[in-house]
């Protein structure tokens, strides 16, 4: 196999990765509407477009993958070999960006919570720590 080819195969990989509706977040999203929670999804007028909104509560949820997201130390978090440059400035981008928009997101009054891919070997268990969350009392 060519250069160009492998190449070829790892970009159609790559568009096959969803950004939203995962099968994390439905399964997270059937839980918590089962405990009889109301949220909105991906919402583009907040930073960061949080996967979960509870505006009542002015809290909100982000599913993260731990590759893209560089969940530190986690296993999935491994940094591949080739290409490094690539993927060194494309990984700082994304921790950046997240930084700033849970900066935006708290200094607005809101609050968020990360649940983390590997967070999911049992979804009741995220389910409790979102809802541990969500039942907390507001700060400020």
């Amino acid at each position: 196999m060519t250069q160009h080819e492998s190449a070829n195969i790892r970009s159609a990989q790559m568009r096959l990765i969803r950004s939203k509706d995962t099968q994390i977040e439905l399964a997270l999203r059937r839980a918590l509407h089962r405990l009889g929670y109301r949220y909105r999804l991906h919402a583009r007028d907040l930073p960061g477009t949080p996967d979960l909104v509870f505006p009542k509560l002015r809290k909100v949820l982000f599913i993260h993958g731990c590759f893209w997201h560089r969940h530190t130390g986690c296993v999935k978090a491994r940094t591949p070999k080739s290409n490094l440059d690539y993927w060194t400035l494309k990984f700082a981008r994304n921790i950046e960006r997240d930084k700033q928009s849970q900066a935006a997101l708290n200094s607005t009054g809101w609050q968020y919570l990360i649940i983390w891919e590997c967070e999911f070997r049992r979804i009741d268990e995220a389910a409790e720590k979102v809802v541990a969350f969500l039942k907390s009392m507001n700060h400020g």
